[in-house]
Formats: C-alpha cells, structure tokens, sequence
C-alpha cells in the first residue's frame, strides 16, 4: 500500500502530532488576542460573521465583515436598483400625503355633488341635521323649565318650515334614487348572456331569463327588489300610484334593506377578518425581524414593504370598522320600521339616520379627496 506523506512531517514527529503542531503554529501566527480586554473584541477567524458590524467596538487590526464580502456584482446592481425604486415609492407616498394636504375642502364637496349619490348624502345630513334639531327644540319646550312661558312667534314659524324641509328633502333623495334597479338588472342580464349553458340546451332551446333570475347571487337579488320597491314609494309620493300600493312597497323595501343590511354585515364581518390575519402575519414578520436583530440598515428591503403593507391593512381595517358601524345604524333604524317598535322611534331613528349619514359621508368624501390628490398636477 501506498503512504500518506503529511507536511512537515520529518524525522521524530508522528502525522498526528505533525498535524495538531501545525495548526497551532498557524492560530498563533495569524491572530494575536489585543492588550486592552476593557472592551468586547470580535474574533476575526469566526466563521460566522456578526451581522450589523460596529467599528467601534472592533479593534483596528480586525477585519470587518460586510456584505461586499459575500454579494456578486449583479447581486448588488439587483439590490440598489430595488432601493432605488421602493425610495421612488416613499417619495410618491410623501408627495401623495403632501398633495392631499393642497386639496381644498370646496373642490372635494364640488367632485362629491357632481354624483347622485353625493347630493343625496348631503341631503340627508341636512335632513336629519334639521331633525336633530327640531327633536332638541321639542325636548326644550316640553320641559318643566320653559313650559308656561310664551314662544316668540318666529319660532312656530321656523319650526313649521324646517319640518316642511325635512319632507321635501326626503321626497328629493327618493326621487335621487329612482331606477336604481338598472344596475343589478344590467349584472343579471351580463351573466345570462355569458352563462354558456343559456344559449340553450341539448334539444336547442333556449333557458328563460327566469332561470338567470333564480339563479343570481342573493345581494343582488335583493338590489334588485329594493330598487323596485323603492321607485313604488316614490310613485306614490309623487300621486302616481295609489296610497296602499305605496304602503306596500314601502314595507317590500323595508324588508329588502334589512335582509341586504344583515348580507353586508357579514360580509364586513369576514372581509374583516381577513384583513386582521394579514395584518397579524405581517405584524409577526416584523416581531421576527427585530427579534433576529435585523434592523432597517440591515434589511431595509423587507422591512419598508412590511411597513408599508402594514400601514394599507390598518387603513382597510379603519375603513371596514366605520362601514360596519354605518350598518349598524342602518340596522336599528329599519328594525323600528320593521317590527313596529314606538318606544322613542323619532329620538332613536334620527340619532341613527344622523350618524349614517356622516359615516358615508367621510368614507365618500375620502375618496374622492384621494382622487383629486392622485390627479392633482405635482
């Protein structure tokens, strides 16, 4: 058999401990423990590198390990151009945050009230703003403190006309509302025509657009219905139809807006969720990061998207509690409507209609202040 020869192996000095001589020789030549031991010193020959190197707890002789030692040159084109893009994002969020300080409060109410839906929110806060304030003047005036005493005639006056507003307010928003059922029609209509099995069956003939109508999504059913409905009430306001007919479909539409109001709750309820478990993953990449000891110098990457998702998930979760909070209001003033109740109707149902309103309004006018911020010149 053929020998294994080891360096400096010469006469009187076994492999082993040929072996063992060498490598001390060599740790002791290559690195020399500093004199001062007040402060902690990095051990240069560590195979694993300290991950956020400070110099000033190194001392000058030892070498600092940084990323160039283990990137490729593509490897940090690649990561300076991603820098360079998510700071041009940064910017443009800032810029967004700063344009959307410029915009003025009279352009948004201006975008808002070119809608249908605009001018019938913003009716309906002067609607029931006048009826909160109608229902404090009854609540003065029938006190003990006030009652006896002689009301100006201008008062009688005023409270006549605010009531007489409050009617042709809410006569205005039903009429702002008519043919609302166009929308769920033209979803029902689109998914008949595209529905491959409509275009008939295997002896040619054709399905009955009653087939597409039973076989459409609840909510948008429900849409549907409500619109109808709704237009009914409005017929008969305007003496277009008769005053049962009208009774009738008031109560068909009541019925409608609770069942759809109960179908977006839930909705709410799972969108909601959703968004908490995102936001909880990304919460936890981030407990993580810092728990590893990776700060924004050393994985600045990863810890600007997660901020930044993080940031949009508290801002959608923001959004969908004061959605939920607006169905709320929606179900307790139809619930009075629905199911009879008397034991301060006026009180509860204009403090719920009032509240509706201003939480649609913020979330309407949120957005269209978004829009113009994006399409303001920068």
């Amino acid at each position: 058999m053929s020998s294994i020869t080891f360096p400096y192996g010469g006469h009187g000095h076994s492999p082993s401990s040929s072996f063992v001589t060498v490598q001390d020789s060599r740790l002791s030549s290559s690195y020399e423990p500093p004199s001062d031991t007040s402060s902690f010193q990095m051990n240069p020959l560590s195979s694993h590198p300290p991950r956020t190197p400070r110099t000033s707890i190194m001392s000058n002789g030892s070498h600092v390990f940084g990323s160039d030692t283990y990137d490729s040159k593509e490897d940090r084109e690649v990561t300076s151009q991603e820098f360079e893009a998510e700071d041009s994002e940064s910017e443009d969020e800032e810029t967004l945050d700063v344009a959307k300080d410029r915009v003025r409060r009279e352009d948004v109410w201006r975008e808002m009230l070119k809608t249908a839906y605009g001018r019938d929110k913003a009716f309906k806060l002067l609607q029931y703003s006048m009826k909160m304030y109608l229902l404090f003047h009854v609540a003065l005036t029938t006190s003990p403190i006030f009652r006896g005493r002689t009301r100006p005639a201008w008062e009688a006056e005023l409270t006549r006309r605010l009531t007489s507003a409050i009617s042709g307010f809410s006569t205005t928003r039903k009429c702002l509302i008519l043919f609302n059922w166009l929308p769920p029609l033209t979803s029902i209509l689109a998914q008949h025509a595209s529905d491959p099995y409509a275009s008939g069956s295997k002896k040619g003939k054709r399905k009955p657009l009653i087939h597409t109508f039973l076989h459409a999504p609840p909510p948008v059913l429900l849409e549907f219905v409500n619109g109808l409905a709704d237009d009914a009430v409005t017929f008969s306001r305007l003496g277009l139809l008769g005053k049962k007919a009208g009774e009738r479909a008031g109560r068909l539409a009541d019925w409608c807006w609770f069942a759809s109001t109960l179908v977006n709750l839930v909705e709410n309820s799972v969108e909601r969720s959703v968004i908490l478990e995102q936001q909880h993953q990304v919460e936890g990449r981030l407990y993580d990061e810092s728990m590893a000891g990776a700060t924004g110098k050393s994985n600045p990457s990863a810890s600007k998207l997660d901020h930044k998702e993080l940031a949009r998930l508290q801002r959608q979760d923001y959004w969908i509690q004061v959605t939920r909070l607006k169905l709320l209001m929606d179900l307790i003033f139809v619930s009075y409507d629905i199911f009879g109740l008397k034991r301060a109707k006026g009180q509860v149902q204009t403090f719920t209609g009032l509240v509706s309103a201003i939480l649609c309004s913020a979330k309407f006018y949120d957005r269209h202040k978004t829009a113009l911020s994006k399409a303001s010149p920068q």
